[in-house]
C-alpha cells in the first residue's frame, strides 16, 4: 500500500475520528486536558505504526501533563483502537505535540490588536482635521 494511496487515507481518517473518541470519552486520566486535539494522524503503509499529531490549548504545563496521561494510557488506547477497527495489525501509536492549534490563535489574536490599534489611529486622525 502506498503512502498516499485512498486506502491509506481512510484509514487516517478512521484512526485518528477513533484517537479522538477515545481520548475525548474514555481515558479518565485528570492530567489530560479537556481540551485536547488529535490534529492529524500518518499510519504506516504497513499498518505497524502510526503518528498523532496532538494540539492541547492552554499553556506549557498542559501540554506536559497531557504528553504524560497519553504516554501511560498508550496500551490502554491501542487496545480501544484494536476493538474499534478492524485492521490487520493495530498500530504503534507515536504522540507528537502539535502547538498549531495555537499558533493560530495567537496568530488571531495579533491581528485583532493590529485593528484596534489602527481604527484607534485612524479616529485621533479624523478627530484632528
Amino acid at each position: 500500500m502506498r503512502k498516499n494511496s485512498v486506502k491509506n487515507t481512510r484509514i487516517n481518517g478512521e484512526v485518528q475520528r477513533e484517537l479522538a473518541n477515545i481520548i475525548r470519552g474514555e481515558i479518565k486520566d485528570p492530567r489530560i486536558s479537556p481540551l485536547t486535539s488529535v490534529v492529524a494522524v500518518e499510519v504506516a503503509p504497513d499498518l505497524k505504526s502510526c503518528k498523532a499529531y496532538i494540539s492541547v490549548l492552554g499553556g506549557e504545563r498542559e501540554r506536559e501533563e497531557t504528553y504524560k496521561g497519553l504516554k501511560s494510557a498508550e496500551g490502554f488506547i491501542k487496545k480501544s483502537l484494536a476493538r474499534t477497527i478492524n485492521l490487520r495489525n493495530t498500530p504503534d501509536i507515536t504522540f507528537i505535540m502539535d502547538q498549531s492549534i495555537e499558533y493560530g490563535v495567537n496568530m488571531s489574536h495579533k491581528i485583532d490588536e493590529v485593528i484596534a490599534h489602527d481604527n484607534a489611529v485612524h479616529v485621533e486622525d479624523e478627530e484632528e482635521n
